[in-house]
């Protein structure tokens, strides 16, 4: 494990059982790592196993197999008290803010709940803490005392931000942490994410399906497509040279304000087509095969190797590895 790595998973894979003796594929062998202090964005269509792999991570969702480490720890070896301590350095940050805080709890006990449960605070002192971290997030500290209803969206997502840095976590996973926002809103949370990064030093996992959000606010992006990592780049990279027709069409689809990186994008328009298929039954090969119009008859028969392209790009198609040799991954 590299030193600046905080968080490295290795062919992590999490199989649900489903009717019939058939299995989904949620997650199916994935690996990468994540640098202390970056960002890694995780996009991809939904049902591609984006927020499976986030609760993963935490063992939120325990994975069938794999390995998984944290700051150079086996989390899957830890049993339930060892993985209780360490969740204080692991958090999340819910997709839904509606959902996501207790309706019959006030937001002093929603935010101040796991002091109780990690710290034991005294209540003076609780309250404190609560009051900080409402400013941190820049609400009044006299909200501690109101219910979740009686605020907007955005408010109940800096609350539940509020929560999620109560322990003072090294790594947060964002899933699709501003989906559930009004447009106007989102650039709010976005930018109070990255101040709070730079101010407390985090490490984040950001996943979404809004190109334009991941592109603001991640250092790297990773694609998922049914189960499996199929790119992954700097975000600058990706972005002005994505190697993937998958990623291609993604960003091709994806409505952009810019007229000259509308023009680039068109101009690499794969036509991604089909209805995405069924976990239950990935296709063979290279599970993008069945949608993507450069397939060869190698796509269909094998399974392309997640490789090193150029320097820190890596993907998973013909087009591109059949004459690089299949390293070890070290993304």
């Amino acid at each position: 494990m590299n030193r600046a790595d905080l968080v490295e998973i290795r062919d992590l894979r999490k199989y649900f059982p489903a009717a019939r003796g058939q299995t989904v594929r949620a997650v199916d062998g994935v690996s990468f790592s994540i640098q202390r202090g970056e960002t890694l964005g995780l996009v991809g269509e939904s049902g591609c196993g984006k927020t499976t792999l986030g609760r993963c991570l935490l063992r939120l969702v325990e994975p069938t197999g794999g390995e998984l480490r944290f700051d150079g720890e086996d989390l899957l070896a830890l049993d339930r008290r060892e993985l209780r301590r360490r969740r204080r350095r692991m958090q999340i940050i819910f997709q839904d803010p509606y959902s996501s805080l207790n309706p019959r709890m006030k937001v002093g006990a929603i935010i101040g709940e796991p002091f109780e449960i990690h710290e034991k605070l005294s209540r003076v002192h609780r309250r404190e803490r609560v009051a900080e971290l409402l400013a941190l997030v820049g609400l009044d500290k006299d909200y501690a005392g109101r219910y979740p209803h009686e605020f907007s969206g955005g408010q109940r997502q800096r609350i539940a931000i509020a929560r999620a840095l109560a322990l003072s976590p090294d790594f947060v996973v964002a899933d699709e942490p501003v989906s559930a926002l009004d447009v106007s809103v989102q650039a709010q949370i976005v930018n109070l994410l990255q101040d709070l990064q730079e101010r407390l030093g985090l490490t984040y996992l950001f996943i979404s399906h809004g190109l334009a959000v991941v592109e603001h606010i991640s250092t790297r992006v990773g694609v998922m497509y049914l189960g499996k990592l199929v790119e992954l780049a700097p975000a600058e990279e990706i972005y002005r040279r994505p190697l993937h027709p998958y990623t291609q069409a993604l960003l091709a689809s994806s409505p952009n304000p810019d007229p000259a990186a509308a023009r680039k994008h068109a101009e690499v328009r794969t036509g991604i087509g089909g209805d995405i298929p069924t976990l239950l039954a990935p296709p063979s090969g290279c599970r993008f095969h069945t949608r993507c119009p450069h397939a060869m008859d190698e796509c269909r028969r094998n399974e392309p190797a997640f490789v090193e392209i150029e320097p820190g790009h890596w993907a998973a198609c013909f087009l591109h590895s059949s004459s690089v040799e299949s390293p070890a991954v070290e993304a």
